[in-house]
């Protein structure tokens, strides 16, 4: 008796479909006193450290080396935790903005302008103190981050990481 023919196994394209989100993390940093990192931009408004995470990139590993290519400041990926999720809903028709909220707990140095054209100073800032023209994205990531702060919900849906357990 011949041998039962196997079906062919399903093609499974490996290619990467054609991208139609970007992906990047919003560094939320703090000093001793619970003062948090903000950046003047060139505009006049302040953010946060930040940018987009590179292919094979974890967005705890993207924190660190953003937070260090714009700061200075030298972190741990294990220092850095995800606690939520931006996806906005504004910003592009055509391409689906997602913005990690990246929390480092623990840091070495002192920040310093490392790119001039983006950023003119860091301060650290009270909560309480918090400018009044912050960068869209940047209030949203200390929104999901801190709650309580008297800043209104922008065009984001949010979504909340839960720790493992």
């Amino acid at each position: 008796m011949p041998a039962a023919e196997q079906p062919p196994e399903p093609h499974r394209n490996v290619r990467p479909p054609t991208a139609q989100a970007s992906l990047g993390a919003g560094v939320v940093v703090t000093d001793e006193r619970g003062r948090v990192l903000l950046g003047l931009h060139p505009t006049g408004a302040w953010e946060l450290p930040g940018g987009k995470v590179d292919p094979g990139e974890s967005i705890e590993e993207a924190a660190v080396r953003e937070l260090a290519e714009e700061t200075t400041l030298v972190a741990a990926a294990d220092d850095v935790e995800v606690i939520g999720i931006l996806l906005d809903a504004l910003t592009s028709t055509h391409l689906t903005r997602l913005t990690a909220v990246a929390v480092v707990r623990a840091f070495e140095g002192t920040p310093a302008v490392a790119e001039p054209d983006k950023i003119r100073r860091w301060e650290w800032t009270s909560l309480d103190r918090l400018p009044r023209s912050l960068f869209t994205p940047s209030a949203q990531a200390l929104k999901t981050w801190c709650p309580e702060l008297p800043i209104e919900d922008g065009p984001f849906h949010r979504y909340r990481v839960r720790p493992a357990h």
